[in-house]
C-alpha cells in the first residue's frame, strides 16, 4: 500500500506547492493523525514528542480552511514560548503563504513595542507571538483578539513552566467564546490538566507516545565523569577522535556554566563553537543558529533555551553536558538530533551527584542509558568549579560561653567606660531660665550703668 501523502489532505494547489518545493511529500504520524479533528472545528489537545513535525501538523488543516479577513485583525493567533520559536514559526507560516494573500506578523518581547505597533499599520490576518507581547498589544490596543477564530497554543506545557499561565488567561479573555483551541504540548503535567479543565471544551486528544517515551531512532550512551573539569577533557577528546561528531548541540544547565564552557571549548577550538542563551541579545542569538544551521560551526553551547521545539537539521549529536535538573527536559533534549527519520546520537556526562537526576530520567522513560568506559588518556582533573564546592565547616571555631563575657550583657571595655555627656548640646552652656537668671541679669546690668 502506497503511503499517505499531503496531496491526500486536499490542500489548497498553492499550498502543496510549496511543500513540493520544500521536497515535504509524506505527513509524518502526528500530522496524519490530527488533521482530521482539526479541521472538525473541535478543541484540540496534541501529545507528541518533539521532532514529530507538529507545527505543520497545526499549520496545514488551519491553512486550508483560511479565509481572508477583510477588516484587518488576526482570525488565527499561534502562541509560543520563546522569541526563537516565534522567528520559527513565522517563517515557515511566511514560506506556506507565499502565494496566498495572508499577512503573517510576529512578535516577542525584547524588542520596542512602538516599532512593533507600525507592523499592524496594514492589517494582520495570522500573528505569532510569546504571550506577554501579545497581551501587551492587545491592551495598547495596537491589535484586536475579539476576532480570532483558531487559538493555537505550541509547547502548552514549557508555556505553564515558564509562568505564563496570568497572561495566558488575560489573552482567553479578550477573545470571543467561540473559537477553535489547538493546543499542543510534549508531556502531560498536572498545570496542563488544570487548564484544560478551566478553559476549554473537552477537547479530543490525539496521542502519539508516552509521555516521557525517548524517541526510537535516537542511539542514547553516557560516561561517568570525575567533575566539571574532567568534563571539559573528556569532551575534548571526544570532538578530536570522533569524527562523527560534525554538527553538534552540547546543553548545560545554567548561563554561567555555558559561558564557562565556551570560554575553554573556544581556546582549543578556535571558531568552531558559538554559545547562546537568554542573555545574548536576539540579533546574536539568530545569528549562531543560523551559523549552525548552515554548518559555518561545529556546534552550540547552550541552555533549555534550545530544548524545545526548534528545527534545526541534521544535527548528529546532543550532548548532555550536565543532566537536566526536571526529567522531562532530557526528553527535549535529545530530540534535537534524530529528527526527520534520521538516526541520531546523545551522550550524556554523569556525575556521581547528577546519578539521582538521570535515575528518575531512566524512570520517566522505562530505559536505561548504555554507559561507555571512561577513556584512559583522559586526565581527571581534580580541580572542582565553584558549584561543585562542599560547604566549609569552621574547624576548631571559639565559642564564648555567656559567663566568660560571651553573652548579651558584659562588661565594658576601659575604652567604653565613658559618662554619656548628652551629646554636643551638652558641651554648651544651657541658655538663661526665666525667672532668677533673668533677674540676676538685669541686677548686674543695673551695676554697669551705676558704674
Amino acid at each position: 500500500m502506497d503511503p499517505y501523502t499531503f496531496a491526500e489532505f486536499g490542500l489548497p494547489e498553492k499550498i502543496l506547492d510549496v511543500l513540493a518545493d520544500l521536497e515535504l511529500f509524506v505527513p509524518t504520524p502526528i500530522q496524519e493523525k490530527s488533521f482530521k479533528p482539526i479541521l472538525s472545528g473541535r478543541d484540540i489537545m496534541g501529545i507528541a514528542q518533539t521532532g514529530t513535525g507538529k507545527t505543520l501538523a497545526y499549520l496545514l488543516p488551519v491553512l486550508k480552511q483560511w479565509k481572508y479577513n477583510k477588516n484587518g485583525n488576526p482570525t488565527v493567533l499561534v502562541l509560543v514560548p520563546t522569541r526563537e520559536l516565534v522567528v520559527q514559526v513565522t517563517e515557515i507560516l511566511e514560506k506556506l503563504t507565499e502565494n496566498i494573500t495572508a499577512r503573517v506578523i510576529g512578535v516577542y518581547g525584547g524588542k520596542n513595542i512602538n516599532t512593533q505597533k507600525l507592523l499592524f499599520n496594514d492589517g494582520c490576518d495570522i500573528l505569532v507571538g510569546t504571550p506577554g507581547r501579545v497581551m501587551d498589544l492587545a491592551i495598547d490596543n495596537a491589535i484586536s483578539l475579539k476576532e480570532v477564530q483558531k487559538l493555537i497554543i505550541d509547547e502548552f506545557d514549557e508555556m505553564l513552566n515558564l509562568g505564563f499561565r496570568p497572561q495566558l488567561t488575560h489573552i482567553f479573555e479578550m477573545m470571543r467564546e467561540k473559537r477553535q483551541n489547538i493546543l499542543f504540548s510534549a508531556t502531560m503535567t498536572e498545570a496542563v490538566d488544570d487548564m484544560l479543565e478551566d478553559y476549554f471544551a473537552s477537547p479530543i486528544e490525539i496521542s502519539l507516545a508516552k509521555s516521557g517515551t525517548p524517541l526510537e531512532k535516537i542511539e542514547q550512551t553516557g560516561y561517568k565523569v570525575e567533575n566539571f573539569n574532567t568534563k571539559i577533557n573528556l569532551l575534548k577528546h571526544l570532538l578530536e577522535t570522533e569524527n562523527d561528531l560534525s554538527k553538534v548541540l552540547i546543553f548545560n544547565n545554567n548561563k554561567r556554566h555555558a559561558d564557562l564552557l565556551f570560554n575553554k571549548i573556544d581556546e582549543l577550538f578556535p571558531g568552531q563553537f558559538d554559545v547562546i542563551h537568554s542573555n545574548k541579545s536576539q540579533n546574536y542569538r539568530l545569528k549562531a543558529m543560523k551559523s549552525f544551521e548552515n554548518e559555518l560551526i561545529r556546534g552550540l553551547i547552550t541552555t533549555d533555551v534550545m530544548a524545545r521545539g526548534l528545527d534545526i537539521s541534521d544535527i548528529t549529536h546532543v550532548i548532555n553536558f550536565e543532566v537536566p535538573e526536571v526529567p522531562e527536559q532530557y526528553i527535549h533534549r535529545i530530540g534535537r538530533t534524530g529528527r526527520a527519520d534520521k538516526d541520531g546520537k546523545a551522550i550524556t556526562f554523569v556525575t556521581k551527584k547528577e546519578e539521582p537526576l538521570l535515575l528518575e530520567i531512566e524512570v520517566l522513560m522505562d530505559k536505561e542509558l548504555t554507559f561507555i568506559d571512561f577513556p584512559s588518556e583522559v586526565k581527571i582533573d581534580p580541580k572542582k568549579i565553584a558549584s561543585e564546592q562542599e560547604d566549609v565547616k569552621m574547624k576548631n571555631a571559639h565559642t564564648v560561653k555567656l559567663e566568660e563575657g560571651g553573652g548579651a550583657f558584659h562588661e565594658k571595655k576601659d575604652k567604653n567606660k565613658k559618662v554619656n555627656l548628652g551629646g554636643p548640646k551638652a558641651r554648651y552652656k544651657p541658655k538663661s531660665k526665666p525667672g532668677g537668671n533673668r533677674a540676676q541679669a538685669k541686677s548686674k546690668s543695673k551695676a554697669k550703668r551705676k558704674k
